[in-house]
């Protein structure tokens, strides 16, 4: 959307596309919220109750980079001083973490010291869909620099 403004009204319009984002005022209902208030809320919920276990779904084996609504007002603020390219913007922090090892780190921070189950008959999450790419990076540069040479014309 960004890029058909920028186009049509030569409006300075860029596109930053952050990760998962945490902070204030996220979401925290028990049906529809993302995975790190959702833990949140169910470690706090079983701490206060006193619970024995919290049963997480899946084997936390998929990958999630998470980044603080202050870091992305900070990287849009940062964007529009220093970018004016057409194509969208990575805003993230570049550390990705395993479900297991955010599901541990908010049990750590919640304080809850109730076993942790994981129920690998559910599933995982989004997956990386198990497909890799066939074409090496180095190949790929290859590939695009020997058609450079044969369509484009300096």
């Amino acid at each position: 959307m960004c890029q058909a403004y920028r186009l049509q009204f030569n409006w300075d319009a860029i596109s930053g596309m952050p990760m998962n984002l945490c902070g204030l005022n996220d979401n925290f209902h028990p049906e529809n919220s993302h995975v790190l208030p959702a833990l949140m809320r169910r470690f706090q919920e079983a701490k206060v109750k006193g619970a024995a276990e919290v049963v997480v779904w899946g084997k936390g084996s998929p990958l999630r980079e998470f980044l603080h609504v202050d870091d992305l007002a900070d990287a849009v603020i940062f964007l529009m001083g220093n970018y004016t390219g057409l194509g969208h913007v990575n805003v993230g922090s570049g550390k990705e973490v395993t479900i297991k090892d955010l599901t541990e780190l908010v049990k750590e921070v919640v304080g809850f010291e109730g076993a942790l189950v994981w129920d690998t008959s559910k599933p995982d999450g989004t997956p990386r869909l198990g497909w890799a790419p066939k074409v090496s990076l180095k190949d790929g540069i290859v590939d695009t620099y020997s058609w450079y040479l044969d369509n484009v014309k300096l």
